[in-house]
């Protein structure tokens, strides 16, 4: 068999696809692989360059078959997408991501290392606890609905939290009571899930020398720095903070055609979490800028007059952390 020097690897939970081709573009290896046949495999193929989808476990991939020598490139699916030929099927997936991993214009995705992983992991499982406590919440504002019983907005829920644990007030039927305390009993957990997990995020932007100079950017706390070092782990990446911006879907979709420009709403594509973050620190630093004297609100303040959320804020907090590494992305 002539030598693959580029490979598709179609990922899956058991059975995995390669498609392989020669210099030339001919092609010289089709193959179904179980899970444990995997880096066997391709230990025994000499180095070459293999092409894989961002996608579940492709992390994990990438950095085992680098060990193994291979040079590996991670693409976003949709750009793989538009080279599957006809049909939806293991080895056409595993054939359109050999010839994409090839285009001279294709965008790649960085390898997240285990730490940066780690890091993810940690922001997922607050996320999720939070949208847990949220809905936790609602359940309970709207089962004391029913009985007459509501507080203001937010989530100070002192009131609605003492009406369950109150057994002299009358308006709430004993049987509605002991369900409801469940809840009670299950806000609380959630919230000391929630303070353990800041907790450590705090103590680890303390430690992390990345994500301390991030927390001095205004707006931009434990939270936000860890999802920024997790997240944009090459911001060497972006030109600009234009190309950052649209990375994040801050900026406008296009739909334009001829002489006419015509631009929507924000795309929104990109990472939703890191979006949401950023889009909250750039608001908390521009209100506390009306109210506080600092250099740094200061020019928070004026940089926020009349500038679209797009051309501010995001990329100036990866760029200043790596300019005060000693890269800076501007000439």
């Amino acid at each position: 068999m002539e030598r693959a020097t580029t490979i598709g690897l179609d990922l899956a939970k058991s059975v995995f696809q390669v498609h392989g081709i020669d210099a030339a573009g001919g092609i010289v290896l089709r193959r179904k692989l179980r899970r444990p046949e995997l880096l066997e495999f391709f230990a025994a193929l000499p180095p070459a360059l293999v092409g894989i989808e961002a996608c579940g476990g492709a992390y994990y991939w990438a950095r085992e078959l680098t060990r193994l020598g291979h040079t590996v490139r991670l693409m976003p699916p949709a750009y793989v997408k538009p080279y599957v030929k006809r049909g939806k099927t293991d080895a056409a997936d595993a054939e359109a991501i050999c010839e994409a991993v090839t285009r001279p214009t294709m965008r790649f995705v960085p390898a997240k290392t285990e730490a940066q992983q780690a890091s993810l992991v940690e922001l997922k499982v607050r996320d999720m606890l939070v949208r847990q406590r949220t809905q936790t919440i609602n359940a309970l504002r709207s089962h004391l609905a029913e009985y007459g019983i509501v507080a203001a907005q937010g989530r100070k829920l002192s009131e609605l939290i003492a009406v369950v644990r109150d057994d002299d007030d009358t308006r709430l039927p004993v049987l509605a009571r002991e369900a409801l305390d469940e809840l009670v009993g299950q806000l609380e957990a959630l919230e000391q899930r929630i303070a353990r997990l800041d907790g450590r995020m705090v103590r680890h932007a303390r430690e992390d020398e990345t994500a301390r100079r991030l927390t001095s950017i205004p707006g931009i706390g434990a939270i936000g720095a860890t999802a920024l070092a997790a997240l944009v782990c090459h911001p060497h990446g972006f030109a600009s903070a234009r190309h950052f911006a649209a990375s994040l879907g801050l900026t406008p979709k296009p739909h334009s055609s001829g002489d006419k420009e015509r631009l929507g709403r924000i795309s929104k594509q990109g990472n939703p979490m890191m979006r949401r973050l950023l889009v909250r620190a750039q608001g908390s630093a521009v209100r506390r800028s009306f109210c506080s004297s600092s250099a740094g609100y200061r020019g928070v303040k004026r940089q926020a007059s009349g500038r679209p959320l797009a051309n501010f804020s995001p990329m100036g907090q990866v760029a200043l952390s790596e300019y005060v590494s000693g890269w800076c992305p501007y000439p």
